[in-house]
C-alpha cells in the first residue's frame, strides 16, 4: 500500500517523522514534489480568494497526489499541550475529502485530551497495525527526528557564535523550508554576505524548576507577560528570547498573505527586536510576490544592518 503525504503546510511541523513512521510500519510513502509553479497555480485555482497562501500551496500538493497513491495522509492537528494549532488546520481532512478522489487517511491529534502516542495507536488500527508495531515504528521515527533536529540545532549554534553578520529568519516552518514559497530567501541573503539562521532551529531550554521560579519572580515584579493562544506563537517567542542572548545584526519575519494569526503575532515579534535596537523587516508573501521587488527590499535591508 502506498501512502501519500503532501510536502507542504502541516508536513513541515514534523518533517521526516511521518514518512519514517509509515515506512517503519511497512508502507511505501510517496511525498509530493517540492513546491513549483504548477502546484501553486493548481492550489490557487481551487481555493477561495480569502484562503491564506500557505493553504493554497497545500491544496496544490493534495491535487498532485490524487490518484498517485492508495491513501493520502492528512492529520487533524488540534492542540499541542495547552496550546491550539491554527484553526485552518482543523478542517484540512474535511476539505481534502472534497478536493481529491483518493481516500483520506486521518486522525485527531489533540494532546490536550490524549497523548500523541495514543492517537498514533488509533491511526495504526485504521491501517490494521497492532499496538506493539505502532510503538516500535514511533520510537524509530522519533529517534530519526531527534538526530536531524540535534544536527540542525548544532549548526545554528555554530552560526550564532560566529563573528559574521547574522540575520534571524522568523516564520512558520512551512514558509522557512519551502524555497519556492519564500523565493529562496536563504540563498539570496547568503549571496548578500550575511548568515541566515532559521528561528525553527534555535534550541531552547526545557522547562525546569529554576525556570518556573524565574517566571514567578517576573510576575511579582509585574513585568509584561503575554499568554499566547497558538502553539506556534509560544514557540516563536521562546526561541526569540533565546536568540536575543547572542549578537544578531537583523531579523526578518516572513508571513503568508491573509494569515490572521501572524497579523497579531507580528506586533509582539517586532517589539522584541526594537527593544534591543535590532533592525527588523516584515515580508508578506503570496502567489503574486515579485522577485525583483523582493530582492530590492532584501538588499536595502542588508545595507542598513551593522
Amino acid at each position: 500500500m502506498k501512502i501519500g503525504i503532501p510536502r507542504a503546510l502541516i508536513y513541515w511541523k514534523r518533517p521526516y517523522f511521518w514518512e519514517s513512521f509509515f515506512e517503519n510500519l511497512g508502507f511505501e510513502v510517496l511525498l509530493s514534489p517540492k513546491t513549483n509553479k504548477e502546484i501553486v497555480e493548481v492550489g490557487v485555482k481551487i481555493s477561495d480568494p480569502e484562503t491564506c497562501f500557505s493553504n493554497k500551496v497545500y491544496f496544490g500538493h493534495l491535487k498532485w497526489l490524487d490518484k498517485r497513491c492508495d491513501l493520502i495522509f492528512v492529520p487533524r492537528l488540534k492542540t499541542k499541550g495547552d496550546f491550539e494549532y491554527c484553526p485552518k488546520f482543523f478542517g484540512l481532512p474535511d476539505l481534502a475529502k472534497i478536493l481529491v478522489k483518493t481516500k483520506i487517511l486521518t486522525e485527531n491529534f489533540a494532546e490536550r485530551k490524549e497523548k500523541f502516542e495514543v492517537s498514533l495507536i488509533k491511526l495504526g488500527k485504521k491501517l490494521k497495525k497492532g499496538k506493539n508495531e505502532v510503538e516500535i515504528a514511533f520510537q524509530k521515527a522519533l529517534l530519526k527526528e531527534k538526530e536531524i533536529k540535534e544536527k540542525k540545532e548544532k549548526e545554528a549554534l555554530e552560526k550564532l557564535n560566529s563573528n559574521l553578520k547574522k540575520i534571524v529568519l522568523i516564520s512558520h516552518p512551512y514558509n522557512l523550508y519551502d524555497e519556492y514559497v519564500n523565493l529562496r530567501i536563504k540563498d539570496r541573503l547568503e549571496k548578500l554576505g550575511v548568515v541566515p539562521i532559521f528561528i525553527e532551529e534555535i534550541p531552547t531550554l526545557q522547562p525546569t524548576t529554576n525556570n518556573l521560579q524565574l517566571e514567578i519572580k517576573s510576575a511579582k515584579t509585574k513585568e509584561l507577560s503575554v499568554s499566547f493562544h497558538w502553539e506556534f506563537a509560544k514557540e516563536i517567542i521562546e526561541k526569540i528570547n533565546e536568540v536575543l542572548k547572542y549578537k544578531i545584526n537583523g531579523a526578518i519575519e516572513i508571513s503568508s498573505f491573509a494569515c490572521g494569526c501572524d497579523a497579531v503575532l507580528k506586533e509582539f515579534v517586532e517589539k522584541k527586536f526594537k527593544e534591543k535596537r535590532i533592525p527588523f523587516l516584515y515580508l508578506i508573501i503570496d502567489e503574486y510576490t515579485g522577485e525583483a521587488g523582493f530582492q530590492t527590499r532584501l538588499e536595502a535591508f542588508v545595507d542598513t544592518i551593522s
